[in-house]
């Protein structure tokens, strides 16, 4: 691909003195719309600071590739600026960039799937050779620079070495564009530089690509895991030994992680004994580790749940703002209110709360799938069900407790391990080989979750919760602020699970009697939404550096949205990745949020807790108050909590 295709001498700005990432991003798209590029610059800068909040484009050495796809762009084209001083707070990869040179990739909508991909992975992997890179900094001019665009110089590929071992290599990212592709490149440039052929497949936004062959991985002498999320068809390598690292750590660390997995690997990969990776000393190892992929696997497929659930929410919610019924229009008698716009924004918060159902059953879904690939899927889905009440709802009971995140948590690993186990130690004739996925696995699969769900996780979580409400009821008579502490307490505990209902249901019963106000309850319900959000977004600012990967920060800016309109599930992704950190930071938060603003004199006695409620409030500078400490208390802890294990783990 000649990139000197897709730009022109007009759509570099050379040595230019802007030191923001912002400004560097709106003279790009300045440029790229005198040139005819865009029809909208407004739509097309939009499009790329929302690309912007997904995950960092600064990369290494200077490096940043902003990019944006948008219906505002007439063709595909990228602008340059080299800057005349480096931006040292632009959010990258390598915390210590200094970003020097920007390249803004503008994609046409129609062709997000191809050339995006195409020209993204072309410019990655360009950019990792150290000669051509140096040829675009020191070039003298506009004209020279656009010269050395398509000078890959003779960095010489495979001519010239000789190769001793193969390795092979999968690379994804949570979101399957640029870390991806420029893992893979960092590790075939680091195997060349050692004498090791390394073969990458790239497992990114466009499916699976260079994808290893069965003859490939005979020959291969080991293969490396680069990967954020749980690679797909990992059984392909039964027998090699591997070594499993994050996304990023190759391009750092390509060497080390070579010499690893040939000399010193993690373990050899088997379908054997549950597929439990054995070390070389035979030790099983990993176990944690996978589980923990496995988790982040089910966050990333269920985000999309609870972005789509909070947006159905809060349009529903806002369009009846106008109207006095926010806390209305989920009532039944505007389904068929005379009132057209009535029914619709009925149907629509009720359509959210539906696809909020579906938010644990793909969560353990897609948690089994990591564990035990497509035998997995289904006693997954049903353990999600289980987790998200539906039972009780096709079952018609009644004041049925459903248990929420940790049985979502519990149900979706039992159902990956149960079915993997069942895969690797069922054996059929090959004439009934079909029977075993189509029949036998699903059947005990499904089975066992029921068992498990049936007398362990509902029997625990509805005991759980029966000895939370008696305690908030025994608490009535105590003191304002041990009552605000235990309902604050309670309704942070799950975020909409059955602790927080039954909390819900006691305080609200508490407040229409006029025997104590909602304050603590609506107050804890949107504390940890935005205090988790606010910690994806203050991290580089408060200890220097980024310490959420990017599903985090995705789910952070999710949550901070849906924190202020009331929807406390934004938050879960982090629950369910880190429940022994996040569950008691919730609490303490919420508590110390929920008693600072009844201590000052902060009351609401309506079950409003969105930012339309705050008119509403006795004392609105008192509750706002309590907020504030509650959210930046969470923020914070979180933030500094997260430093030291990844200063533990040297990361």
């Amino acid at each position: 691909m000649e990139l000197t295709q897709m730009t022109s001498e007009r759509l570099i700005l050379f040595d230019v003195g802007l030191s923001t990432k912002e400004a560097v991003i709106r003279a790009l798209v300045d440029v790229l719309f005198e040139n005819g590029v865009l029809s909208s610059k407004e739509a097309f800068l939009q499009a790329v600071m929302e690309r912007e909040a997904i995950s960092p484009t600064g990369l290494e050495k200077g490096l940043a590739i902003p990019h944006g796809k948008s219906k505002a762009v007439n063709r595909a084209a990228f602008a340059i600026a080299r800057l005349s001083s480096p931006i040292k707070d632009w959010e990258s990869i390598d915390p210590h960039n200094e970003v020097q040179l920007v390249f803004l990739l503008a994609i046409p909508e129609a062709e997000a799937g191809t050339t995006h991909l195409n020209v993204l992975s072309e410019l990655s992997l360009r950019l990792m050779d150290e000669g051509y890179l140096r040829r675009l900094m020191e070039a003298k001019s506009a004209e020279e620079l656009l010269l050395a665009l398509d000078e890959t110089g003779t960095s010489g590929g495979d001519q010239n070495v000789t190769y001793q071992k193969t390795v092979l290599a999968i690379t994804a990212c949570a979101t399957g564009i640029a870390h991806t592709y420029m893992a893979a490149e960092a590790l075939e440039k680091a195997g060349r530089e050692l004498g090791v052929r390394v073969l990458t497949e790239k497992q990114g936004a466009n499916g699976i690509q260079d994808e290893l062959t069965a003859d490939v991985i005979a020959q291969a002498d080991g293969v490396i895991f680069a990967t954020d999320i749980a690679p797909k068809r990992k059984e392909r390598f039964a027998g090699k030994p591997y070594v499993q690292t994050r996304v990023a750590e190759p391009l750092k660390h390509a060497k080390q992680i070579i010499h690893k997995v040939l000399h010193q690997p993690d373990g050899i990969v088997t379908a054997s004994e549950e597929e439990t990776m054995q070390t070389g000393n035979g030790k099983k190892a990993g176990l944690l580790s996978e589980m923990a992929q496995a988790v982040l696997t089910g966050i990333s497929y269920m985000l999309p749940v609870i972005v789509a659930a909070g947006l159905m929410i809060g349009i529903a919610k806002l369009g009846s703002m106008p109207f006095g019924l926010v806390n209305e229009i989920n009532d039944v008698k505007y389904a068929t209110h005379s009132n057209e716009w009535f029914v619709i924004l009925h149907h629509l918060d009720k359509f959210g709360g539906m696809i909020f159902k579906f938010m644990y059953p793909v969560f353990a879904a897609f948690v089994a799938y990591a564990i035990a690939d497509r035998v997995g899927l289904v006693s997954g889905f049903i353990g999600g069900a289980f987790a998200a009440g539906l039972h009780y709802t096709f079952w018609g009971v009644e004041n049925g407790i459903p248990s929420g995140f940790f049985g979502a948590l519990i149900l979706g690993l039992a159902a990956g391990y149960v079915s993997r186990f069942l895969n690797n130690h069922i054996r059929l004739n090959k004439n009934f080989q079909a029977v075993k996925p189509m029949l036998i696995i699903p059947a005990i699969s499904v089975l066992s979750v029921f068992f498990l769900n049936f007398y362990i996780v509902d029997p625990v979580f509805g005991g759980l919760n029966a000895w939370l409400r008696q305690l908030i009821e025994s608490a009535q008579d105590s003191g304002e602020l041990t009552l605000s502490a235990i309902i604050a307490a309670a309704t942070a505990f799950d975020l909409g699970g059955p602790i927080n209902k039954a909390a819900g249901a006691i305080a609200i019963g508490l407040a229409a009697d006029q025997i104590f106000p909602l304050t603590p309850r609506v107050l804890a319900i949107v504390i940890p939404p935005i205090g988790l959000g606010l910690a994806t977004v203050l991290d580089k600012y408060i200890v220097g550096r980024r310490v959420f990967d990017e599903n985090l920060r995705i789910a952070g800016n999710t949550a901070l949205v849906l924190g202020f309109i009331a929807i406390s599930e934004g938050a879960i992704p982090f629950m369910l990745r880190n429940p022994l950190i996040t569950i008691p930071v919730n609490i303490v938060g919420s508590i110390l949020g929920a008693c600072t603003a009844v201590y000052l004199g902060a009351v609401q006695w309506l079950p409003l807790p969105a930012f339309w409620g705050w008119p509403f409030v006795e004392n609105l500078w008192a509750y706002l108050t309590g907020l504030a400490v509650g959210a930046l208390f969470i923020a914070l802890i979180n933030i500094f909590i997260r430093l030291a294990l990844l200063k533990r783990t040297g990361q």
